[in-house]
């Protein structure tokens, strides 16, 4: 009896940017202007370079300006266009613009109160369903695209760690400090056929992370 074929392998790489070019220290979000720095601009090329050997056949970047430059030398490496997929941009946060390091602004302000009252949603910005819903969509879309072979998708660090919690099994509410998504990152999915086979985490630019800026944006 002729033993079934191997499920043919797809490999998605979902990469964070790098550090931010931030001196206000505000949560930047959707706001545009703000690109890499130039620590972020090493962390993007070690992200590159932990990258250059693989089989990737197509690089798809949120259209924030500091994703596309994180983007920019992977899609280099393989000589490939940057394609932009609106579906991996960060979340929307009504905090935006302001400086939130140690709830400056926040907490100080009765005004703010409302959005703290459901972090089942939550109730600062984008549901958390929604971030998964069109991070596993743009997945999805990437891994037919790339059957057989490998794709590199550059997002933020709320819709990765969403992403990536729906796919293990976790509860979506947590705390943001407690997500596994530094800078310039990998997240793996490795995927049989249309089966989920692992999820593997790497950090390329560890040597170089700065000490966390707590609000400063993802």
């Amino acid at each position: 009896m002729t033993a079934p074929a191997a499920a043919e392998r797809t490999v998605v790489h979902v990469v964070r940017h790098g550090e931010v070019d931030n001196p206000g220290r505000i949560l930047y979000g959707r706001l545009p202007g703000f690109g890499l720095s130039a620590l972020g601009h090493q962390m993007a090329e070690l992200a590159a370079a932990q990258l250059a050997d693989r089989d990737i056949v197509a690089v798809v970047s949120s259209p924030l300006q500091r994703a596309v430059e994180t983007a920019t030398p992977i899609a280099a490496e393989h000589g490939l266009p940057i394609d932009i997929d609106d579906r991996l941009i960060e979340a929307d946060n009504v905090f935006e613009g302001r400086q939130v390091a140690g709830g400056k602004g926040l907490l100080r302000d009765p005004r703010m109160f409302k959005y703290f009252l459901n972090p089942l949603r939550p109730s600062w910005g984008e549901p958390y369903v929604d971030l998964v819903a069109r991070m596993t969509a743009a997945v999805a879309d990437l891994r037919g695209r790339v059957a057989g072979h490998e794709g590199v998708i550059v997002s933020h660090q709320a819709p990765i760690w969403m992403l990536r919690s729906a796919l293990e099994g976790r509860r979506l509410v947590h705390h943001p400090r407690k997500r596994e998504c530094s800078l310039a990152s990998i997240t793996t999915l490795t995927y049989a056929g249309d089966v989920l086979e692992s999820v593997d985490y790497s950090e390329p630019a560890a040597e170089l992370l700065p000490m966390a800026a707590p609000g400063a944006g993802a």
